[in-house]
């Protein structure tokens, strides 16, 4: 072959590649931020907090069928457990077929303090079944939890560091050995809400000095980078929408405008995380827990095309979209009433525009997780019909649609 058709051939492989989705190979994991706190009649003996904040009833049903719950959006399952086998693979079916990589977890720990023990627990079983899905997982520390628990008696001021150890040992024994954990450049990826307890950066090194090396975490903080952190993500910025002037909504001016400040500062990092986000619409003011916080519009979907095309192009090392489910501050993904697959039809859009071409689910695909559950829940009891089932799982995460579809239909003849 000649020199000049060599390079021509080198030339055009570098155009290809540097074309917005020519590539088949995913060039940053796309994660979606869970709540793993919600709990619910009949699996369990009742409706737990994040569905009542102790003013709403969910036993209370509209002429719609639908229950009262703590949100201004409704499941499309209605309102769950989160420690529901059945709703745990109905979620890891969607997020397969949206194209999402992996979960990052909201975790409280694994003291046996308010709810943290029983999070915990739904959070070990969520990603019994990410594991299963062929799904990656991290987790997002609360370090707030610290400081409740001092607050609660629960825990000495003085043993704050040591707690926050022994929660880095239990992650290191139960989650960053795993193979499907999250890891960058070799290091568990572990995020922080905050930090909002342990404020100083030799508070974080002296709380992973008990972690092996290989376990040494990348560590992102909200906002703002540590000394100690590798990033940090970015957030909602709800708190803009409270400056005078602006009636507690956030407008799409200051919300570029944060977005812009935040990639400025984070292309100084060795890695940064961008989120993508629908809305912000709290039920917090009527539920009487606290203040208004603000409100960020949705924009019939706008909201969540611009912000999830800024964490597809730029130089972010991962984008996770917030949240799968916070319900109670409006801003899931997961299907609901009023915005049905939409949500995750855009991901599933922006994962073929951006980083794999020939991604060929679609919403109609996702339609296919409902189905599942429905007769997940029918045949609960029924072994041949369960064991049937999961045959369909393993045909939808190895993307066998068309097999899966058939075996469905089979099902519900």
């Amino acid at each position: 072959m000649k020199p000049r058709t060599i390079l021509l051939l080198a030339a055009l492989l570098s155009f290809i590649l540097a074309v917005p989705g020519a590539s088949h190979a995913a060039s940053k994991p796309v994660m979606v931020y869970y709540m793993p706190w919600y709990t619910a009649k009949p699996y369990s003996d009742g409706w737990g907090w994040h569905w009542t904040m102790n003013h709403f009833n969910p036993d209370g049903v509209n002429a719609s069928g639908e229950r009262q719950i703590a949100s201004w959006y409704y499941p499309l399952i209605g309102p769950y457990d989160s420690s529901d086998p059945a709703v745990l693979e109905y979620h890891v079916l969607l997020m397969k077929l949206a194209g999402v990589d992996g979960v990052i977890v909201d975790w409280y720990g694994s003291a046996n303090f308010l709810d943290y023990g029983i999070n915990n627990q739904a959070t070990v079983k969520l990603f019994q079944f990410t594991r299963k899905a062929g799904l990656k997982f991290s987790i997002c520390y609360e370090d707030q939890t610290i400081q409740h628990m001092i607050d609660g008696n629960y825990l000495a001021a003085g043993d704050a560091i040591v707690r926050a150890q022994q929660e880095m040992l239990y992650l290191q024994t139960n989650f960053f050995s795993d193979a499907s954990y999250l890891r960058l450049k070799g290091q568990p990826v572990l995020l922080n809400f905050g930090p909002q307890h342990f404020m100083m950066s030799s508070n974080w090194e002296d709380i992973f000095s008990v972690l092996g090396a290989t376990n040494q975490p990348a560590f992102f903080t909200e906002d703002n980078r540590l000394p100690v952190s590798t990033g940090a993500f970015s957030w909602p910025p709800m708190w803009m929408s409270q400056v005078p002037g602006t009636g507690g909504v956030l407008s799409g001016a200051a919300l570029k405008s944060y977005l812009a400040d935040f990639d400025q500062k984070a292309g100084n990092w060795p890695a940064f995380i961008s989120s993508a986000f629908p809305r912000f619409h709290d039920i917090y003011q009527r539920a009487g827990v606290r203040n208004y916080w603000g409100y960020l519009g949705d924009r019939h979907g706008d909201t969540l095309r611009e912000t999830l095309s800024r964490g597809m192009t730029n130089s972010s090392a991962i984008v996770q979209v917030v949240t799968w489910n916070d319900f109670g501050e409006g801003s899931m993904v997961e299907p609901t009433q009023e915005y049905g697959y939409r949500d995750l039809g855009i991901i599933q859009d922006f994962r073929r525009q951006y980083l794999e071409s020939d991604f060929s689910r679609n919403t109609n695909d996702l339609t296919m997780a409902l189905r599942f559950y429905n007769l997940r829940r029918q045949y609960l009891t029924n072994i041949v019909v369960s064991a049937e089932l999961d045959r369909i799982f393993t045909n939808i995460v190895s993307g066998k649609i068309e097999v899966a579809n058939l075996q469905l239909d089979q099902l519900t003849k």
